[in-house]
């Protein structure tokens, strides 16, 4: 029987296989030289001056370049040197950076915003070992997931956690209600006490 899971995750190497032919095409390379050349030609408009390895192959940095082309209304190869630059200073991390700035700055919740990284699913869309993460011994168990690094995890339920919302704002709508009649019955008893009382000799 096919793992359902199967057809989830194979939306990645598609992403990826997308991405890295329209840099073949464009001439791009896929990664950077490890470290600055000792001459570095002035003619190639791809070449890096850093010494840290960009691989443009990998999903994450397919990922935010595709961002940023949707976002600008771009190719991908016009947002090649800010991709680079994200993934070279804050990594696969960044990508959450960069949905917020892309948002306006405001942060993202993706239980209703589908992230971009692992398309909702909460698990790292790499599925990496407890090795490559850099799990506790004792969490190196049969069937340990490893969590989006983007979005934390989250649940992407839009539809669940509004309704949810909604749940709770109408249970406080409610109390609140009940609260103002009991206070109004409060008052109203205590003004007729007042009344029937008088005015004190």
């Amino acid at each position: 029987m096919r793992d359902p899971m199967l057809t989830v995750f194979d939306q990645f190497p598609r992403r990826i296989t997308d991405v890295t032919a329209q840099l073949t095409t464009l001439c791009i390379p896929l990664t950077e030289p490890s470290a600055p050349p000792a001459d570095p030609d002035p003619t190639n408009p791809w070449a890096s001056s850093y010494a840290v390895l960009v691989d443009r192959s990998t999903l994450a940095w397919c990922t935010a370049v595709t961002m940023l082309a949707d976002h600008h209304h771009t190719g991908i190869g016009r947002q090649v040197p800010a991709a680079d630059a994200l993934l070279r200073e804050l990594g696969v991390r960044g990508l959450a950076q960069l949905h917020s700035d892309l948002h306006g700055g405001a942060p993202v919740d993706y239980r209703f915003t589908r992230c971009p990284y692992c398309s909702g699913i909460g698990e790292d869309p790499t599925r990496p070992t407890c090795q490559d993460v850099g799990c506790p011994p004792e969490y190196e168990f049969a069937g340990h997931d490893h969590i989006c690094p983007v979005c934390r995890g989250d649940d992407y339920q839009p539809q669940w956690f509004a309704e949810e919302n909604m749940a709770d704002l109408e249970e406080l709508l409610a109390d609140a209600i009940q609260e103002s009649e009991e206070r109004a019955s409060l008052r109203y008893r205590l003004g007729t006490w007042l009344h029937h009382r008088g005015p004190s000799s």
